[in-house]
């Protein structure tokens, strides 16, 4: 047998080795995560271990199918195929449809995304009469999820004292009641949505023994990627899941940790050799991706975090060009710094639109980016715009689909009902809704049978609440005796949605029906290939008997269902720039990097500055900005940029001031001037003038003022009172004053400009 190992470096090599007992792998960026964990299971294979017996968890199924089809190019084995592997949620949702029966539900339990989540929430707040401005949807939703998440049951958020105490001091005493009915109204429908997948999964270990026994057996090797981003759920998951052998493989990066905001939980691998005190630790930090000075320049910054596990990540690369800082005066200047900047690149280098990625704090900063990018006819995309499956004609038809699946599923029924148009409508439909919550059952129990219940509808609308329901029955039927695609393709058809799309023929109508033939002809596809083996059978390898019979429709929804941001987005995207939010980067990685908005209160977020942790977060975030360039990166600051229309007066962020001096600079040159309106900026001064600047200035960073023959008064002088001078507002009195050493803030009322807040160690002020 070839020595597939040999193209592993030393450090690589021993942690894949090391298969027996709990493994920590902590892989810097850019340094072969995927490849180690590939080569792993791949190593398992050829040590004897059964791939039934080997469990692989990515957060993304990309993630999963790509490091499948690597593992079979390794060991040229079909066997490879019978690994599990998957995100958690794909995972367990496979493990709830062969064992939830034992909590109540189906096989065919339908998941509900964010979408379905979102409007039932407003169906119920709107039924309690209570104001969406106080019970907001969206955060409803999140404090249900962070119960979840935190193992909390309907039933327990409502026991607990303290919890309903929180709630009432924030003014929403009624959350615990909202939450207990969401649950009652999935369970009704037979649902779950995305966060119920691990609490029941959860329930299940803990409850039933001889469950939690079956799956120890089963997962005898279990392997993490992004360790760093489980939440508490996930990490009781497996530690009941390895409780007996203890041969867990996780691999992360703690300095990449930027999911707290979705309950992912950093201690988890900063204390996991606290939980398995016999674990070995393999440190992977030789990155394969960027230049020297990029490596540097992140070391810098992250050397800043007292919460790490201490690594010196360090790179073979070219030394590479200096990393720019570009300065703006306004936020729509720095869109047309970067556009110009991007021009200029790509002219000289001739190269293609997609080596260059955008990336920013908020969403709300592309406008300017956008604006500047069309002026220039760039061509770019937003990453994690609508995706494919969010598309209003292919949700509509997937609600037929997983109707047929499960006829308790009352979003898809609400969406579907009068959809193509048939005469049933709203004043029916809440009819319909009322008469089930009265008798306590689903949507479907009543449209079964509605002479029954005496809704007052008239003998048309029946008739044609009649023939719904007969069509529903009809496609549910055909169920197993059909495979995905004949099915999908009949319930086009005799639903009439084909035809209500082909009628339409207008340029959006007609990309709406070809939207709709796209997913059949991805339904084609998931029917002609394998189906994964059977979650249900503790076989050891044995193929299951439903191995060589057709795929059904219940089995592409479970698929689809369970598709991440990053699985779903648009894969035609063409030679593009790519614009995303640094969250959304994380994991991928461009040749040239822009990074946009390096200012105090927007990246650090102003809502992180409260505590050391919350501001370590989004030191993490910037580094894994940083780690996405590969050659080139610039970063952008502006002096004012709108915010809730009105300018604002930034200052350039601490992070820049941590990167070490040695691995950054201003343009050596002007911009290349592309549009008529692009203006000379002070990030295109003379090269002379900005030396002379830059040695002025601590660690390079230019502040955000000119001085105006103004110098700084010492911060500790400046008191709540005093009359100041300002190098650019004029005369004012100092408000209040906040903060302490660099982060200390004074609000000053300037005669001409009005209320300003200034970071006092830039600001040029005058005690008068």
């Amino acid at each position: 047998m070839a020595d597939i190992l040999q193209h592993l470096n030393k450090e690589q090599r021993d942690a894949v080795e090391a298969y027996e007992g709990p493994v920590m792998v902590i892989a810097g960026a850019g340094s072969g995560k995927t490849r180690v964990l590939t080569y792993r299971v791949a190593h398992l294979l050829n040590q004897g271990i059964d791939a039934f017996r080997i469990l692989a968890l990515t957060f993304t199924n990309k993630a999963a199918r790509e490091m499948k089809e690597r593992i079979l190019k390794l060991v040229g084995d079909g066997n490879a195929r019978n690994v599990w592997m998957g995100t958690f949620h794909s995972v367990f949702a496979r493990v709830l449809r062969s064992e939830g029966h034992r909590l109540g539900f189906p096989s065919n339990f339908t998941i509900y995304d964010s979408d379905d989540s979102k409007r039932l929430i407003k169906t119920i707040i709107k039924e309690n009469n209570l104001d969406d401005k106080v019970y907001m949807p969206n955060f409803v939703l999140g404090r249900i999820s962070a119960a979840k998440t935190n193992l909390i049951t309907a039933a327990e958020y409502n026991d607990s004292f303290e919890i309903k105490q929180q709630d009432t001091m924030s003014g929403k005493p009624l959350l615990g009641k909202l939450y207990q009915v969401y649950a009652n109204r999935c369970r009704r429908a037979s649902a779950m949505d995305f966060d119920d997948l691990l609490l029941f999964t959860y329930i299940l270990l803990r409850d039933y023994d001889d469950v939690l026994v079956k799956y120890q057996r089963k997962f005898q090797y279990v392997l993490v990627d992004e360790y760093q981003d489980t939440n508490r759920v996930q990490y009781m998951i497996l530690k009941k899941l390895v409780a007996n052998d203890e041969n867990i493989c996780v691999v992360g990066d703690d300095a990449q940790s930027i999911y707290a905001f979705r309950g992912a939980n950093i201690q988890n691998i900063l204390n996991f050799k606290n939980d398995y005190p016999d674990a070995r630790e393999f440190k992977l930090e030789q990155n394969y991706r960027s230049t020297k000075t990029i490596v540097k320049a992140a070391n810098s910054i992250i050397v800043n975090n007292k919460d790490q596990i201490f690594k010196e990540i360090w790179t073979r690369n070219d030394e590479g060009d200096l990393v720019q800082v570009m300065k703006a005066g306004t936020d729509i200047e720095e869109g047309r710094m970067v556009a110009n900047a991007i021009f200029e690149q790509k002219m000289n280098g001739q190269l293609p639109n997609d080596a260059f990625a955008i990336l920013y704090r908020t969403n709300a900063q592309s406008r300017s980016i956008e604006e500047a990018l069309r002026k220039l006819n760039i061509p770019y995309r937003i990453y994690g715009g609508l995706s494919f499956y969010n598309r209003k004609e292919i949700k509509d038809l997937l609600a037929y689909f997983r109707l047929t699946v499960n006829n308790k599923d009352e979003e898809a029924l609400k969406r579907v009902i009068n959809y193509p148009a048939r005469g049933i409508g709203k004043t029916s439909l809440q009819k319909i809704i009322i008469a089930a919550d009265q008798h306590n059952l689903t949507m479907w129990d009543v449209i079964c049978d509605a002479g029954k219940y005496a809704l007052q509808i008239n003998s048309g609308t029946l008739t044609r609440i009649s023939e719904f329901v007969t069509m529903i029955k009809s496609f549910s039927v055909q169920l197993k005796t059909h495979s995905a695609f004949d099915l999908a393709k009949l319930i086009t058809s005799s639903s009439n949605i084909r035809k209500d799309l082909f009628n339409d023929k207008s340029p959006e109508g007609i990309n709406r029906y070809e939207n709709v033939e796209e997913l059949l002809n991805a339904i084609k596809d998931f029917t002609e290939n394998e189906r994964e083996p059977d979650p249900g059978k503790d076989d050891g390898g044995e193929v299951s008997e439903n191995a060589n019979s057709i795929r059904t429709l219940d089995e592409f929804m479970q698929d689809v269902a369970l598709l991440t941001d990053a699985d779903s987005q648009d894969k035609n995207s063409g030679d593009k720039v790519t614009l995303m939010t640094i969250h959304a980067a994380k994991g991928l990685e461009f040749p040239h990097v822009f990074i946009v908005g390096i200012e105090e209160n927007l990246f650090p977020s102003i809502q992180s500055l409260g505590s050391r942790q919350d501001l370590e977060e989004e030191r993490r975030l910037f580094y894994v900005a940083i780690t996405r360039a590969e050659k080139k990166l610039t970063l952008s600051y502006a002096e004012t940029r709108y915010r809730w229309g009105n300018t604002t007066i930034c200052e350039p962020s601490r992070f820049l001031e941590e990167i070490d001096p040695k691995y950054i600079d201003f343009p050596r040159k002007p911009v290349l001037r592309i549009h008529s309106e692009a203006k000379t900026t002070s990030a295109q001064m003379p090269v002379p003038m900005a030396h002379r600047k830059l040695k002025k200035i601590k660690k390079g960073i230019v502040p955000p003022e000119g001085n105006g023959g103004f110098e700084n008064a010492n911060s500790d002088k400046i008191q709540p009172g005093q009359q100041v001078e300002h190098s650019r507002f004029g005369k004012g009195k100092v408000l209040t004053v906040e903060g302490e050493g660099a982060s200390k803030k004074a609000a000053i009322f300037f005669n001409a400009v009005g209320q300003k807040q200034l970071l006092l160690k830039y600001a040029k002020l005058k005690i008068l």
